[in-house]
C-alpha cells in the first residue's frame, strides 16, 4: 500500500498549530496500539489526559480518517500524528486484522460514500518542516517500556487466540470427514461459513479467506472429481494448521510461509527494510492483471510479472495490492504487456513469489519485450512438483512454458508438447477453441495441481490473453 506523503499530510492539516501538536504525539510511548492491514488501514490508540486512549483510524488510499477525541479540528492531532509515523516509517507498526471499531467506521464510510481529504486553498498551508523549531520533550524510558510489553501482551493474546481457533477448525475438519464427503456440498455454504467466522473470531484470518474460497472453487470442480478435490482442500487446512503448532521447528523462510497462510502479514515497511529479503533485479513483463472481491468486502488486485532478462532468482513474482470497496477505484493498475526495469523485493517463503517494486528505474513500457519461458511443459509440472514439495499449502503457481499445442480431448482442452507426452488439462471452455492445433511459442497461466488457467499465449499470428 501507499503511505500518505508528508507533502498530503501538510495539505490537510487544518492549520500550523495542529501539526505543531501532532508533533508532540510522535512517541509510540503514548500508542499503546498501533496496527495495520493490507488493506490499507492504519489504526491505534492514542492515551490522552483521560482513562481511556483515543481511537484513532486512517485509510491510506484516500486520506481518510476519524478520531474519537472531542476536537473540532478536522484532522485533528491524534490522525495528523498517526499519518506522520507512518510516513516517517521510525515506530513499528503490528499487522492484523482490522477491530470492530474500525470494521465500523468502514461500514459506515461505505453507506454515505468515501469521501478524500478537502483542504481550504485560501487559508496559509501548514508546514511540517516549520514544527523542527518546537523543543522536543524528553522520551520517557518507563513509557517506552510499558508501550511496548502492551504491545508484546496483545501478541501473546493473538497467538493463543489463533491456537483456540485452530482446534476449532480441526474439530470441524473432523466432522465433515465423519458426516461424509458426498453430502458435503449441499451444506457446504452454511458449514464453511460457520468456521470462518470462528476463525476471524479468532484471528486468523488468512484460514477464514481460504476456508471462505473453499465454498466457491468447490463448485467450479466436476461433480465426480469433488470428493478427491475436498480431501485435498481438508488436508491443506489441516496441514497449516499442525504446521502452525510446531513453527518454532521450522526452518525461518517454511516458518514465515506458515504464519502468513494463517492471518499474519509483514508491513511493506518492514520488509523493504529487511537485508536479507531477496531481491532480484532485471525487465519484468506483465503477463497477467486480475481483481477479485473477497468476501471482506475488499478489492484484491492480482498482477503477475515474468523476468525477461538473465540471473538467478525467481522467475515469476506476484504483486498484491488490497483495496476497500469503500476507497472506489483507486490503486495501481497494470495492463498485460507492460514491462519495467525494476529491483523485486520478495516476501520471506520457502517458495518465493509474491514481491513489492522496491526500486523501479524506468518507467513503464508497452514496447514489446522478449519472453522465453524457462521450461518445456514436461519440466514446467516438475517445477510446480517442486513448488509443492518446499509449500505443500500451495493452491496457485505461476506456470510457464515453450513450444507447446492446444489439443482438445473429449469436451476438455489440453495444453500439451508438440509430441503430445506431457499435457495439463486447461480449466475453461470454449475461449481455447481459437487456440487449437495452433503452435504456442510460449504460454503462461496459473497451475493448481489439476488444471491450468491460460492467462497469455504468444503464437506466431499474434498474442492471446485471457479476458
Amino acid at each position: 500500500m501507499h503511505l500518505i506523503p508528508f507533502a498530503k499530510i501538510e495539505q490537510i492539516a487544518p492549520d500550523q498549530g495542529s501539526l505543531d501538536a501532532a508533533r508532540k504525539l510522535l512517541k509510540p510511548a503514548i500508542w499503546p496500539t498501533l496496527a495495520t492491514d493490507d488493506a490499507g488501514m492504519v489504526w491505534g490508540e492514542c492515551q490522552g489526559s483521560g482513562s481511556s486512549p483515543y481511537r484513532v483510524v486512517i485509510s491510506e488510499e484516500d486520506a481518510g480518517y476519524k478520531c474519537s477525541c472531542p476536537s473540532r479540528k478536522f484532522p485533528c492531532k491524534h490522525c495528523l500524528a498517526l499519518m506522520w509515523m507512518r510516513a516517517e516509517g521510525k515506530t513499528a507498526f503490528s499487522t492484523g486484522t482490522p477491530p470492530d471499531w474500525v470494521a465500523d467506521w468502514l461500514s459506515r464510510r461505505r453507506a454515505s460514500g468515501s469521501k478524500p481529504a478537502e483542504t481550504d486553498e485560501r487559508r496559509p498551508q501548514a508546514s511540517i518542516r516549520a514544527t523542527d523549531a518546537i523543543a522536543e520533550e524528553d522520551i520517557d524510558p518507563k513509557a517506552e517500556a510499558r508501550a511496548a510489553a502492551q504491545r508484546e501482551r496483545i501478541r501473546i493474546e493473538r497467538e493463543a487466540s489463533i491456537l483456540m481457533g485452530l482446534d476449532e477448525l480441526d474439530l470441524w475438519l473432523s466432522d465433515q470427514l465423519s458426516q461424509g464427503l458426498v453430502s458435503f456440498p449441499a451444506v457446504a455454504i452454511e458449514r464453511c461459513r460457520m468456521v470462518a467466522r470462528r476463525l476471524v473470531d479468532a484471528k486468523a484470518g488468512g484460514l477464514a479467506s481460504r476456508v471462505e474460497a473453499l465454498m466457491a472453487d468447490l463448485f467450479t470442480v466436476p461433480d465426480q472429481e469433488r470428493a478427491e478435490w475436498l480431501m485435498t482442500a481438508f488436508g491443506q487446512l489441516h496441514l497449516i494448521a499442525e504446521a502452525y503448532r510446531r513453527q518454532d521447528f521450522l526452518p525461518e523462510d517454511l516458518r514465515a510461509d506458515v504464519r502468513q497462510a494463517t492471518g499474519w502479514t509483514l508491513a511493506r515497511e518492514a520488509l523493504l527494510a529487511n537485508p536479507q529479503a531477496p531481491r532480484v533485479t532485471g525487465r519484468w513483463l506483465v503477463l497477467a492483471a486480475t481483481q477479485v472481491v473477497q468476501p471482506d468486502k475488499v478489492r484484491r488486485m492480482e498482477t503477475w510479472l515474468a523476468r525477461c532478462t538473465p540471473g538467478d532468482g525467481p522467475a515469476f513474482a506476484l504483486l498484491m495490492d488490497f483495496i476497500p470497496l469503500s476507497a472506489g477505484a483507486v490503486g495501481k493498475s497494470y495492463a498485460v504487456g507492460e514491462n519495467v526495469e525494476a529491483e523485486l523485493v520478495f516476501y520471506p517463503s520457502a517458495a518465493p513469489l509474491r514481491a513489492l517494486i522496491g526500486t523501479q528505474t524506468s518507467a513503464l513500457n508497452v514496447e514489446p519485450v522478449p519472453w522465453i519461458p524457462p521450461h518445456d511443459l514436461a519440466a514446467a509440472i516438475e517445477a510446480f512438483e517442486r513448488a509443492m514439495a518446499r509449500r505443500p499449502w500451495l493452491d496457485m503457481a505461476p506456470f510457464g512454458v515453450s513450444d507447446a499445442v492446444v489439443r482438445t480431448h473429449g469436451e476438455a482442452f489440453w495444453l500439451t508438447d508438440p509430441a503430445g507426452k506431457a499435457g495439463v488439462r486447461l480449466k475453461g471452455g470454449a475461449f481455447e477453441q481459437p487456440l487449437t492445433e495452433t503452435t504456442i511459442d510460449a504460454a503462461f497461466g496459473l497451475f493448481d495441481g489439476r488444471e491450468l488457467r491460460l492467462k497469455y499465449a504468444a503464437t506466431p499470428i499474434g498474442t492471446w490473453i485471457a479476458t
